[in-house]
């Protein structure tokens, strides 16, 4: 009866740390807050705070993981609903925005180890590589949920180019001022539409050449 009840409690300090550093991060941000910091805030120890997390990119981590597994029903529903790609983009695009908006600060905070690809926290780092992949499989899925047809050349690299295109939206939003963020409300039905068109024509034989520079522009910004 004594480990359940250790576990719960175990789960529920580990749960009152990260929130605290995620609160902490939103208001000093990342680079100035100590672990100190975040066990005060906590009401743990230091030792604690180490305890339950090794360091505040750790910490940042489990954010990043605890935000992908309470996407997946969201993004589920989203690819269950019936439409063209243009709207499978954008229900999914906008399930993300909705999730992220009460962190939206804290992102802002992180954006500067989001542009290095060596960093544990970029989103194209080696340490964040499970969630990357998870997230451009929800954009195949888009595709295969629209019935979009995919050129065979393209039908590899298209989700990533989609999920490398969201991460551009979000990018935006995260440094959009604008009133509720309308401006980037804008951009992603605009640029979706945008985006959902080129690959329907894609197909095309005309579109060989351009298709076969976009195939060599993915090898180069792939390349190790």
């Amino acid at each position: 009866m004594k480990a359940p009840m250790s576990t719960a409690k175990a789960e529920d300090t580990r749960r009152r740390i990260l929130q605290a550093a995620l609160g902490l991060f939103q208001t000093r941000g990342f680079d100035d807050t100590t672990m100190r910091e975040i066990a005060q805030e906590a009401g743990v120890a230091t030792g604690a705070a180490y305890y339950y997390f090794a360091s505040k990119e750790a910490m940042v981590m489990a954010f990043y993981e605890l935000a992908s597994r309470e996407m997946q029903p969201g993004i589920a529903e989203a690819l269950a609903e019936r439409g063209s790609l243009e709207e499978h983009l954008r229900r999914l695009i906008e399930t993300k925005l909705r999730y992220f908006e009460p962190n939206r600060v804290l992102l802002g905070a992180l954006v500067r180890h989001a542009t290095d690809p060596r960093h544990p926290l970029s989103p194209f780092s080696q340490e964040t590589r499970a969630i990357r992949e998870a997230d451009i499989e929800a954009f195949a899925l888009a595709l295969t949920a629209s019935g979009t047809r995919v050129p065979k050349d393209l039908a590899d690299p298209l989700p990533r180019l989609l999920w490398m295109f969201q991460l551009a939206l979000i990018f935006f939003w995260i440094t959009d001022h604008s009133a509720a963020q309308v401006r980037t409300r804008k951009l992603l039905e605009r640029s979706v539409r945008l985006v959902a068109n080129l690959i329907k024509l894609a197909g095309l034989p005309l579109m060989r050449p351009l298709r076969k520079t976009v195939l060599e522009l993915v090898e180069i910004v792939e390349a190790p």
